[in-house]
């Protein structure tokens, strides 16, 4: 399965494909410090690996490589899964552009590919986001990806680690 999203300012679109069994290059390459920041650090190979398994096995959900849908490059992850968040059930996205990539609005047409993805999923009506408050550009692709800001929240990620964030969603039934 994959979604294409729409053209970013420059002309560029993004196209998402489903997480594949070849794809913890990718995971290794988002671990650097200078990717994990805003998310606790680096973690170990083990949980790398740990995690790669996860994402290939999810059950509730689904992650995918975001590509450039003219030249097939990868440019970083995005994806969507259950959680329970404030009494109920909602999804929750997250994602990652590679540095040589950021700053060009992909990581917004990559967050609007997934909210389509969410959608014809089924399931939870919300779709969440919880970038850390002082992650800008996390916090600007959910405005540009149409996200509602709901306010900040203490959020445990990874577990263990508490961080202030915002909480960001949009409605699946709308649209």
């Amino acid at each position: 399965m994959e979604s294409v999203g729409g053209e970013s300012a420059d002309g560029v679109r993004v196209r998402l494909e489903g997480w594949g069994e070849g794809d913890l290059w990718l995971l290794r390459r988002i671990n650097s410090p200078e990717m994990t920041e805003h998310l606790g650090g680096p973690e170990s190979e083990e949980k790398l690996l740990d995690r790669h398994r996860r994402y290939l096995e999810l059950d509730s959900g689904r992650m995918y490589r975001v590509m450039l849908a003219d030249s097939g490059e990868t440019v970083g992850s995005i994806g969507f899964w259950e959680r329970a968040w404030r009494g109920g059930a909602v999804w929750e996205t997250g994602w990652g552009v590679l540095p040589e990539f950021q700053g060009r609005g992909l990581a917004a047409r990559a967050a609007r590919a997934v909210v389509q993805e969410a959608r014809a999923a089924g399931g939870p009506r919300w779709l969440h986001a919880f970038p850390s408050v002082e992650h800008a550009a996390s916090n600007a692709v959910c405005r540009r990806a149409g996200f509602t800001l709901l306010g900040p929240v203490d959020f445990e990620y990874p577990k263990g680690h508490w961080i202030t964030s915002n909480d960001w969603r949009i409605d699946l039934s709308a649209g």
